[in-house]
């Protein structure tokens, strides 16, 4: 064979091999994206097409890197458990406040620990679901509930609030800082 059949052989391989090499970065990247923010991945890919919400999705996990996450101190821990208790109680009389009260500890429980409190709604639902991907949707639907509220009547959007702030707050208080305290 001619040597310039060879140089568009071996010009053929390398392509393809970068085309392989590209795509087994692209299937790694989606599939890190994937399992780190697990429902959230689904939800942002469907709402935003795959390319865009990926790239979402890497620039909150990179700004996310850049944070000082930490577990709450024990007298800290102590008094949002003490705050949470309390608003529960007050549920029956004034669930609006209640249910209020809820979502702004769970908010000082985020800041407590070094997630951004200064962002809106969806962008610190998003810092949550790097690392608790499996109650981020709780926490969006329990900020949902009282915005549907708004007009403080429904008591039963309120007590959907409170459950899901409970579930998020357990996991961000009760269930992370066990798991600490045992490394």
């Amino acid at each position: 064979m001619e040597a310039w059949v060879w140089i568009v052989i071996a010009a053929a391989a390398a392509v393809v091999l970068l085309l392989l090499v590209y795509a087994i970065q692209r299937k790694r990247r989606h599939d890190h994206l994937q399992e780190r923010f697990g429902p959230e991945y689904d939800r942002t890919v469907s709402s935003e097409g795959r390319r865009s919400g990926e790239r979402q999705l890497r620039d909150v996990e990179k700004h996310h890197e850049q944070l000082d996450i930490r577990p709450l101190t024990p007298a800290a821990r102590d008094r949002y458990l003490d705050e949470w208790r309390q608003a529960e109680a007050r549920f029956v009389n004034d669930p609006e406040d209640a249910a209020r009260a809820a979502e702004r500890i769970v908010v000082r429980v985020l800041e407590d620990r070094g997630y951004p409190t200064d962002v809106d709604a969806e962008q610190q639902a998003a810092h949550v679901a790097v690392d608790h991907p499996e109650v981020v949707e709780r926490y969006r639907h329990g900020h949902a509930m009282l915005v549907t509220d708004g007009n403080g009547g429904d008591t039963e959007n309120l007590r959907k609030a409170m459950i899901d702030f409970r579930g998020v707050f357990e996991t961000l208080v009760v269930v992370e800082d066990t798991a600490s305290a045992r490394t």
